[in-house]
């Protein structure tokens, strides 16, 4: 997982933000970030989840399957 103190997502754009050229006001990038690495997850059988409050920063987690045996 990576957390950061920054100034958190609004809650109408934590989707919004795996979407392909989509960013939020202040951001800088392509916008294509965040899309492909939940796509490599899901691929991979996982998920790239994203939990953040305003004001207090937003924590990015990528859950993998173990392997098995």
């Amino acid at each position: 997982q990576v957390a950061d103190t920054g100034p958190g997502i609004a809650p109408e754009n934590l989707e919004r933000i795996f979407q392909e050229f989509e960013q939020v006001a202040g951001s800088e990038g392509t916008g294509l970030g965040l899309p492909i690495s939940r796509k490599l997850a899901r691929l991979l059988g996982g998920e790239l989840v994203v939990e953040s409050e305003i004001g207090e920063g937003s924590t990015f987690v990528l859950r993998l399957p173990g392997s098995a045996g």
